[in-house]
């Protein structure tokens, strides 16, 4: 049976951690499965440009013996030159997976649904779940388990802390997302999340309140790709909740530092933070690849390998 993977939630609690442990395998030894995507080629439909996801996807592709397809807008324009039904229809009979990168999270799902080979949703608008697979993945390998873990996202409640909010519904997470009146995440992912009654999850407005004692320190842009007219507006809600060296002591020792990147330094994190001995930000990056390979191995059912 076809499966994709367009969210967290797509994924029970049981076979996202057989995928980090595949990750982890396939970190150790890159060469595992590389015969999995044999004669296989994977689409990757970008309609927002990358370097961590596609660079990762294409790399983890012909890792896994795969030949990777990059493309662009003006190839495809879901919904417009042609419908979504028609180009999943068309692109199946061509490839034998698709990853996309887009702004509708609608376009995502209904490709899902008319596709007939595995869909990877590589971040919309609403959510970015393989961003999140690889940063859950690497709190396990920092931290040795997620289980209680206390998390502070500081900052736009966009798509990465939707789909943290999602990982709470897989995992007993203790999240705390550190914002500004009007930067919320998404209210129905939110009220889904609280409602599963698995995690503890507070809105702060106060920053202080959402990094105190936190094992992981977590922040983003706080200006999406497509919202740098708002950049200005952004930075005077957002600047309380800056991860700098006064604010990052409020937090454990111990804690990690994340961010998905790319960073505007100076702005959401200070260089001291980022490049400072509590920085796993560039882990996190590396981490894309052997999490991402490894989801790509689930769909094809060779997680075994």
């Amino acid at each position: 049976m076809k499966r994709d993977f367009l969210a967290i939630t797509d994924f029970t609690t049981e076979e996202i951690q057989e995928v980090f442990s595949l990750a982890g395998r396939l970190k150790e030894n890159p060469s595992k499965g590389s015969g999995v995507l044999k004669s296989t080629t994977v689409a990757c439909i970008f309609h927002k440009p990358s370097l961590r996801t596609r660079i990762s996807f294409e790399t983890g592709i012909h890792q896994l013996g795969g030949n990777s397809l990059y493309v662009t807008e003006k190839e495809i324009q879901l919904g417009v030159r042609e419908s979504i039904y028609d180009a999943a229809k068309v692109l199946s009979r061509y490839v034998g997976m698709i990853v996309i990168r887009t702004f509708e999270q609608r376009d995502v799902d209904q490709l899902g649904k008319h596709a007939e080979v595995p869909v990877i949703n590589g971040l919309t608008d609403l959510l970015h779940p393989c961003q999140v697979m690889g940063d859950m993945f690497t709190v396990l390998e920092k931290k040795g388990r997620l289980q209680d873990m206390r998390i502070a996202y500081l900052g736009d409640g966009n798509n990465v802390c939707n789909s943290w909010l999602n990982a709470c519904t897989r995992f007993p997470l203790d999240l705390r997302i550190g914002t500004a009146q009007g930067t919320e995440p998404n209210p129905e992912i939110l009220e889904r999340a609280r409602r599963t009654g698995l995690s503890k999850i507070e809105i702060c407005y106060e920053p202080e309140a959402a990094i105190a004692d936190a094992d992981v320190v977590y922040t983003d842009v706080w200006a999406s790709m497509g919202q740098k007219d708002l950049a200005q507006e952004r930075a005077k809600l957002l600047s309380s909740f800056q991860v700098n060296s006064k604010l990052l002591s409020k937090a454990t020792p111990d804690c990690i530092v994340m961010h998905c990147l790319p960073a505007n330094r100076g702005e959401e994190i200070t260089d001291e933070v980022m490049d400072g001995p509590h920085s796993a930000v560039f882990d996190q990056a590396e981490n894309r690849l052997h999490v991402q390979k490894a989801i790509m191995m689930t769909l094809f059912g060779r997680s075994n390998t």
